[in-house]
């Protein structure tokens, strides 16, 4: 039964936004204060999630409309903040896709998990910044049940960008409208972006985003996942500074 006190407790930390011109309600949830183990420090970051719904609704309806949501058959997107960072004036952030087998099982066939903890360490080391993390965004917009058959046809010698176009996929389907909604509810001045994405930073300016930079990141390779990032290269246009290795994609 959902009383008065658990509706007061919440409500002040529920924001709903947009759903103009068509768009769908985001429902953001937090902060919620979250300690983190990074290489044997613990360091307090801000964790909110969020929801999208056609339906507008007040705090109210929102909590009594969880438990019949059946919100953990679906995933969720959810940000990670450290610092001020609605009044920094560099933040950084990282718009992280998520990754089953590298972000949970530390696989090796991608920098995902890489990729996700060198985020956290850099947000941390600058004072300020954010990660957020994609929910719809595995195997870069396919799912996670399609990522596996991709994984299989790769074993059979498609590159990523094969794979998923083999499977009726474009070659990347992930969109950053929403996270870009979610990023102006929480920081309106300047971000700094860590990818290595010319398409991330892109969507960024098109949004009318101001973006002070970007902040490459590349690193982890090895023998499992050589193929995987020279393809983000050769294929998928992903921007070479830092990459130690780019010389020799020019030769594969």
């Amino acid at each position: 039964m959902i009383t008065n006190d658990t509706i007061q407790i919440l409500k002040n930390k529920i924001k709903t936004i947009g759903g103009g011109d068509g768009e769908k309600h985001i429902y953001l949830v937090g902060p919620v204060q979250l300690p983190v183990n990074m290489e044997d420090n613990t360091l307090v970051f801000k964790w909110y999630s969020w929801i999208t719904s056609e339906k507008q609704m007040d705090e109210q309806e929102l909590i009594a409309s969880l438990a019949n949501a059946q919100l953990a058959d679906q995933q969720q997107s959810s940000v990670l903040v450290y610092g001020d960072f609605e009044h920094h004036p560099d933040a950084m952030i990282r718009m992280h896709s998520i990754c089953h087998t590298g972000d949970i099982f530390g696989s090796k066939r991608c920098d995902c998990g890489y990729q996700l903890h060198e985020s956290m360490k850099m947000i941390a080391a600058h004072g300020a910044g954010a990660v957020f993390y994609l929910a719809n965004h595995e195997g870069r917009g396919i799912g996670l049940f399609s990522k596996t058959m991709a994984y299989l046809l790769q074993e059979e010698g498609y590159d990523t960008v094969d794979a998923n176009l083999a499977l009726g996929f474009a070659d990347d389907q992930r969109d950053y409208s929403e996270t870009i909604r979610v990023l102006r509810a929480l920081r309106e001045e300047p971000v700094r972006l860590i990818t290595n994405n010319p398409r991330k930073l892109a969507s960024l300016q098109k949004a009318g985003m101001s973006v002070s930079g970007r902040v490459p990141l590349w690193g982890d390779r090895s023998a499992y996942n050589d193929k995987y990032l020279k393809t983000k290269v050769s294929r998928s246009g992903h921007l070479e500074e830092h990459a130690e290795w780019v010389q020799d994609v020019r030769l594969s």
